[in-house]
Formats: C-alpha cells, structure tokens, sequence
C-alpha cells in the first residue's frame, strides 16, 4: 500500500482537495488504483449538522454518509464512489476511543492523546486503505499546520510514515506563494515558515506545491528549494485556472507525477491522459451558451451548492455549451411578481435547489410559478420537488394554504408531511433518509428517456414527502408522479407532460455527476434552456425582420 499524504499551510482554502483529487486523477491515468482519505479536525461526528453558510455543502455518499464537500471532489476526479469511513473527524475518533474506555477495552490504562488518540487514528486510516483495495490511497488532512486541533492527526500520520516506510508514504504540502507590492514579486516566507512549522512536528515534505495567481518564477523556485531542502524539481507551480478540471493538466506540465512514481517505487501502468483532455476542452471552449438561475437561499456561500455547480459544467460539456449561472436570493423574490419577473426575465431555466427551514420559501414557490405558467424550463431537487408539488397545489388544484407541515405545522392541506419513520425521531445528526435508494420510472416517461433505463438508483437526504392523501388529486390535474421508490410508497419525480420541460425529484442528482457522466436531469434542464434560448433568438430575429419589411414599405 502506498500513501500521499497531502497537508497545507499559511492559509486554508488554497485547494488541498483539488490538489489531491488531480493527483490522483493523474495516477489512475497510468493504471493505478487510487481511493482517498479526508480528514476534518472538527468535533463533528460528521458534515450533517453543520450550517451551510459556514462550512459549504453537505455532500451525501452511497451509504449515507454526510461528509465535506471534498469528498464530492474525489468521487468526481477518481469517478469512485465512496464511503462515510473515507471521511474522519476528531468527533469520530473521540467518540470511538470514549466508547472503548467505557467498556474496559484499555485494560485501566490511562487514556491519552499519545497513544491512544493516535492509534485510533492510524487503526481508522489504515483500515481504510486496506478495505479500499486501492494501489495508493490520498490523505489530506483539514486546516493548516500549526492548528491547535491538528496535532493529534499529525502525529498519527508521522507515525503512519515511519511505520510504513518513506518509500511507501510521500507528503504533499501545499502552501502560497502570494506576491506583494506594486512591482509584483513572489515572496517565499510564508512557504518557509510552513515548512518549518511542519519539520519541527517531525514531517519532512518530500514535495511542495505552490499556490498563486502566477506560476512560480524559476528563481522563486530555487529559493523555495533551497531553504525548504526538496529538490528543485519537487517544487510544483500550481497558479490559478479557469476550472479545477484543468489542475491535473497543470500539475503534468509541472512533472510532478515522475517525482511521485519515483519517490513512490512505481513505473507507468498506461497512458490515458488523453481523454481527461478531451473531456477538460470541452468545458473550457464550448460553443453554445445558456443562463440558468439557481433560486436558493444559501447563495453568499457559493460553496453550499458546489455539485450544482460542477454539475452543470459536466452537462454543459455533454451539450457543448457553457452554462451561465445566475444566483438569485430567493427572499428577494417575496416581494411580489415584479421582483421575480426582474431577476428571471431573461433566464433559460431555473433550478430551485434542496434545503431545510422556511426561509426563501414564498420566493422558492414564486420561481416555481413563473416557470410553470410561462413555460420556463425548470428542475426541482428535494426541497424544490416539494415546493412545486405546494405551488401546484396552490396554483391549479386552488387549495389555499397548501404548504409542508415543516414549513406550517397548522397548514389545512399539508401536501407535503413528515416520513412516517421519522415521527419518533428527537437526533437531528444522520437520522434523515440518506443514501442511495431505488427509484423505479414509467416507461416513456421523461426522467426514463433521459436516464435510458426505467430503474436508477441515487442519493437521498430528506424527512419529508408527498403525502399520498393528494397524490390522486394531483394527478388528475395533470402532475404525473413519474418515478416511485421500489415498495411505490414514495414519489420520487414529478413531470408535467403539458411543458417543454418541468421536473422535480426527491433525491439529489448532483451527487452523482461526473466529467464523463453529467447527471441526466441537469443534461435535461441545460438542453431543455438551449432550445428555449434559441427559440428567443429567432423570436427575436422575425421581430426584427418584421420590422425592416414595415420601414421598407
């Protein structure tokens, strides 16, 4: 088993995850089997609680797991899918090692951080790997060094190196390289400093990769070289680019996958690079454009709808088109028809994302009216399948008041309730319908003709659904529930057959989407907003034609 292990220092958010994800992007292209570790040095037990504003996106796994978004990441790089035990967090470990004192597992020792925290630790990690069967496995640990709660993970991950050997354990550091001043220059201090912060814990960097809005000046290289004892070639210029897809084509120019395999023993398995570039040039340089809104309440934080994201520029790419996001706060659409007519006037679609509590739900269920009665394409997502099910409810079926017993607990038409498992539920962490579940599609229906396949499976993270006492009505006003869970029981996707393109789904597409496989119904919204953006355009052109013939004559 070999090991990178990737850290970063001076600041967070300078790309640790992307940086390991196009590593191994780069290793899978030459044959090896590659799976990921993320470590997260929160008290946590997972990513489910935590408030969107500021951590970013829960990311759902296959088993349910509720994790960082950099696991989303790994899965769309790697295109694996993984498991809640790629993601470890201090509550994790802690709650492991507390639930083993209190059953008499360390025979009356004390327990400590040292050993006792760090095995747990190591056990997690290594167990992991081995499960994982992969040829090398990523860890990239959380935070920056010199946190305060990463020094147990670090002294597990040096006790992780040492135990397995430097031929079999790389370190990745990734740190800044921020230039300063009115003539531009580079500066190195901070990367030394971080160095040096991470040598004084016993971790020797075998490899450095340099973030900044420039690549690295070949001075600024030896400098870095020099004082941080890496060879030159180790030390990686990574500037910044137009999409992360274009990291592992960097990351190649700068030879770091021949300083890896050596450091690491191996030698090439194959040579498939070349279709990551094809699939890269297609979202750099498509040639159609589309505007798409995202109606959410979460949108200061773009990274609370990171998959959406990554999600349209997989569709774009599969529909050779660049797809232009427009963020739109949906309580700035509670104000009346006016406001919602201003922000998605001249959009091609609408996606009304998923999301908890009542807040931007009137401007939500607003969106959704628009694109019903004015034939806007539109896709709904957990949330958004519910809220077009109550603007359904409102607009055709005129049942005043019809809302979610989430949203209004007194409303006299709940059409949308709690599941009935989680009446008796009071934990609020990892309790909700999560996962990947059977959804069963009617043969001909849209959802079928764009998954080609009448039986799917994705993820899910949701308490509520539609209740099946309106399920009838519904229908016979026209909303056909065109995919249901495997016992029938549940909806899971609405269409509107009278509309070039309304759907809802109860799971989350998104999570399932990679470079080489959009999810089908962003790939189904994206095209559906093509058709409808030419359809402006020659709209727009007979208008004019129109014209020119009245001046003539």
């Amino acid at each position: 088993m070999k090991y990178i292990i990737v850290t970063g220092g001076v600041i967070s958010g300078l790309g640790k995850g992307i940086t390991a994800s196009s590593i191994g992007r780069l290793l899978k292209c030459r044959g090896f089997s590659v799976s990921a570790i993320k470590i997260d040095p929160y008290l946590n037990c997972d990513a489910g609680t935590m408030n969107p504003f500021e951590h970013g996106e829960v990311y759902v796994l296959e088993d349910g797991g509720e994790v960082d978004l950099d696991l989303g990441n790994y899965e769309r790089f790697l295109d694996v899918s993984m498991t809640s035990a790629h993601n470890i967090t201090t509550g994790k470990v802690y709650k492991e090692v507390i639930e083993k004192e209190r059953k008499g597992a360390y025979l009356g020792s004390t327990v400590q951080i040292i050993p006792h925290v760090t095995d747990q630790i190591r056990f997690q990690i290594e167990h992991t790997a081995y499960e994982s069967l992969a040829d090398v496995v990523l860890v990239e640990l959380g935070g920056t060094v010199g946190d305060i709660e990463s020094m147990p993970f670090l002294e597990a991950l040096r006790q992780l190196r040492n135990s397995v050997g430097r031929e079999n354990c790389v370190v990745v550091h990734t740190t800044l390289i921020p230039i300063m001043g009115s003539v531009g220059e580079q500066k190195t201090k901070p990367t030394q400093h971080s160095v040096k912060e991470l040598r004084s814990l016993g971790i020797e960097p075998d490899i450095i990769v340099g973030r900044g809005t420039k690549p690295m000046e070949p001075d600024v290289r030896k400098k870095v070289s020099l004082f941080c004892n890496v060879p030159v070639e180790a030390v990686v210029s990574a500037p910044d680019v137009s999409s992360i897809y274009e990291v592992p084509l960097v990351l190649e120019q700068e030879g770091l996958p021949r300083v890896l395999l050596r450091q690491l023993g191996l030698e090439p398995r194959a040579d498939e690079l070349d279709a990551w570039k094809k699939v890269v040039s297609r979202i750099v340089s498509p040639k159609g454009h589309t505007r798409i809104a995202i109606v959410g309440k979460y949108v200061d934080l773009r990274d609370s709808y990171l998959s959406h994201i990554e999600a349209f520029a997989h569709a774009g790419a599969e529909a050779d088109a660049k797809v232009e996001i427009r963020w739109v706060e949906a309580e700035h659409l509670e104000s009346g028809s006016a406001s919602v007519r201003k922000a998605l006037g001249d959009v091609d679609g609408i996606l009304i994302p998923g999301g908890f509590g009542e807040r931007g739900t009137q401007g939500k269920i607003a969106a959704i009216g628009l694109a019903r009665t004015e034939k806007v394409p539109l896709l709904g997502i957990c949330l958004g399948f519910q809220l077009s099910v109550i603007e359904f409810s409102r607009g055709v079926l005129g049942l005043e008041g019809a809302s979610s017993t989430e949203l209004d607990a007194a409303t006299p038409h709940p059409v949308i309730d709690l599941l009935p498992e989680q009446r008796a539920i009071s934990a609020m962490g990892g309790t909700m319908r999560l996962g990947s579940h059977p959804v069963l599609l009617s043969e001909g229906c849209l959802a079928a003709r764009l998954y080609k396949s009448a039986a799917i499976d994705e993820r899910h993270r949701h308490r509520y659904e539609v209740n099946p006492a309106y399920i009838e009505r519904l229908e016979a006003a026209g909303m056909r529930f065109t995919g249901r869970s495997k016992d029938a029981r549940r909806m899971e996707v609405l269409e509107l057959s009278d509309h070039p393109f309304f759907v809802g789904c109860q799971f989350h597409p998104e999570f399932k989407s990679r470079p080489t496989n959009a999810s089908r119904l962003h790939l189904g919204l994206v095209e559906a907003a093509l058709m409808c953006r030419r359809a402006k355009v020659g709209e727009k052109s007979a208008r004019r034609a129109r014209t020119r013939a009245k001046s003539r004559t």
